[in-house]
């Protein structure tokens, strides 16, 4: 999987875009969520592919959401972003604003995942440790089968990525929690150092 630009020039290009302090720190989230997945799913040797996609995944919403994933390629290309990425970038808006299709495994977990990170950000914010490293399943059910809960994170979105997958939906759920701890760590000093 070619990758065309670095880290530095990904980040870069994301922060271009990108100003405010929550939607940097969901692309990190989603950048480490997406890096652990491929170690744990056997593409080692794709992290960083998996991993540049997670943080430019949602390089257009701040300034144009109404054209999500639609304005993205425009400003992929411009920042040397390689075309096999830009398909997995805008493939996690897949009946929403686009019709390009998760295919790649790795865009199926991107598909899942993104807005579940969101999720259980949110979940772990209402914890006394405001971190997921003691979030157990159980407590993330509960939040996530209340409807008023997050209500901007769509478990429609999140139930069909599973079902891409063919995971069950608990499964999803764990794993994503288990790379969330992976990450924060590394995401709380990256966020700190801007």
């Amino acid at each position: 999987m070619e990758n065309h630009i670095t880290r530095e020039a990904a980040w870069e290009l994301l922060r271009k875009y990108n100003k405010d302090h929550f939607h940097l720190q969901h692309a990190l989230t989603v950048e480490g969520v997406m890096r652990w997945y491929a170690e744990q799913l056997g593409f080692a040797d794709e992290v960083d592919f998996w991993g540049m996609v997670g943080l430019l995944h949602d390089i257009d919403f701040e300034q144009f959401p109404e054209e999500h994933c639609i304005k993205a390629p425009e400003l992929l290309r411009e920042g040397g972003v390689g075309e096999q990425m830009i398909h997995a970038i805008c493939s996690h808006a897949y009946g929403m604003h686009v019709d390009v299709k998760p295919e790649h495994l790795m865009e199926k977990v991107l598909f899942a995942t993104d807005e579940l990170t969101g999720l259980i950000g949110a979940a772990a914010l209402m914890r006394p440790s405001k971190s997921v490293q003691d979030m157990e399943l159980k407590s993330l059910k509960k939040k996530y089968k209340s409807k008023g809960f997050a209500a901007g994170c769509s478990r429609e979105v999140i139930e069909q990525g599973a079902e891409m997958l063919g995971w069950p939906l608990d499964e999803v759920l764990q794993k994503t929690i288990d790379a969330m701890r992976n990450c924060e760590e590394k995401v709380a000093r990256e966020m700190e150092a801007l």
